[in-house]
């Protein structure tokens, strides 16, 4: 992000009137790499869906230093965390992930000299384990048995307590994983969206932590402006409807078998479902015919754009973003073909082309 250094001490807080986080007084290690995070650009992607033409806009998160949009995150935190001195020179980044966040804190910990040691359920793709490995840090499989996802937060929190040198970012109700979002994502969309001449209606993400839908949320609705927000989860395990864990899907890096703590559903509007097959299809589709090679939740967070473009009509600006690419992917159904089931959406659209400003 080119103002990361500038952007909020960690006592920031979104009642301010001018929303802008306070300048920080003194440098942080995080200055090292933060030109290596954010200033992302933004797409603007023409589409036919039933023969009618729309477009959404969609932050692509790939550009950032480790390719995905967790990097935005890990890097606002450990700035909070020097900052506050819960983050020392020495200490051990101990964290449970299903992937992006655990390769963002592997390789901005490495660059920044710390250990890591990230806690990753065994289902997750071999991409995801190797590319944390590669960056130095440790891998901690956690099977179903011993509780899956939930267990893997559960075994994180056990090894911080046992080792006092060890810094746990709690990425699920951590405030500073929403002040990233607010603070830089926001801001970003927003500028590059007036290019178009164009205010978000309408912003959808799936929910991983919950971070990007809620910071989101609080940037663009802080003038009082009465802008949609939707967090979007996979129709085959509706675990923010349900609020419990239920069902299996292949959309990695959302529906993580919890409701995420720093999620508040309430100030949100109604939940977006996407079946993962029809996520898989798309994303095969913007790699296929745009050039876009993106993962499984950008197919889903598109398929999600669309729906809520049919939703509010033709002029309204719905914004998304793609959290990362397709190389976490390769070992994954989305190398593979995906049968089409009846009641998909990407089967009956086309993509037409798309536009990309800074």
């Amino acid at each position: 992000m080119s103002d990361i250094a500038a952007q909020a001490t960690c006592q920031w807080t979104t009642n301010r009137a001018d929303t802008a986080p306070p300048a920080a007084e003194a440098p942080s290690p995080v200055d090292a790499v933060a030109a290596l995070i954010g200033d992302t650009p933004l797409l603007q992607i023409e589409y036919r869906l039933d023969g009618r033409p729309g477009r959404l806009y969609a932050k692509y998160e790939i550009e950032n230093m480790t390719g995905s949009i967790k990097d935005r995150m890990a890097a606002h935190i450990m700035r909070c965390a020097y900052a506050t001195g819960e983050l020392k020179p020495g200490d051990t980044i101990v964290e449970a992930s299903s992937g992006n966040t655990g390769i963002s804190f592997a390789a901005l910990g490495t660059a920044l000299g710390h250990r890591v040691r990230i806690f990753m359920p065994n289902w997750m793709s071999r991409e995801r384990v190797q590319l944390i490995s590669n960056f130095g840090a440790e891998v901690v499989p956690v099977s179903r048995e011993q509780g899956g996802f939930a267990g893997a937060v559960q075994l994180a929190e056990q090894y911080a307590l046992e080792h006092a040198d060890s810094f746990l970012p709690r990425q699920f109700a951590n405030p500073a994983n929403i002040q990233a979002h607010e603070a830089t994502t926001g801001p970003e969309i927003e500028r590059q969206l007036a290019i178009f001449n164009r205010q978000a209606d309408a912003f959808v993400a799936g929910v991983g932590t919950g971070g990007t839908v809620m910071g989101m949320g609080r940037y663009l609705r802080r003038k009082g402006r009465s802008v949609r927000v939707h967090p979007l989860e996979p129709a085959n395990s509706p675990t923010l409807r349900t609020g419990r864990h239920q069902g299996h899907h292949r959309i990695q890096g959302i529906s993580d078998e919890f409701v995420p703590a720093v999620l508040d559903l309430p100030s949100l509007d109604a939940i977006v479902d996407v079946w993962d097959g029809d996520a898989i299809i798309m994303a095969q589709m913007l790699c296929r015919c745009l050039g876009l090679a993106v993962g499984i939740s950008s197919g889903a967070n598109v398929l999600g754009a669309m729906k809520l473009a049919e939703q509010y009509g033709p002029e309204a600006t719905v914004v998304t973003v793609i959290p990362d690419s397709n190389k976490k992917y390769l070992s994954t159904d989305l190398c593979h073909e995906e049968p089409a089931a009846e009641h998909y959406l990407s089967p009956r659209v086309e993509l037409c082309g798309f536009r990309a400003v800074r």
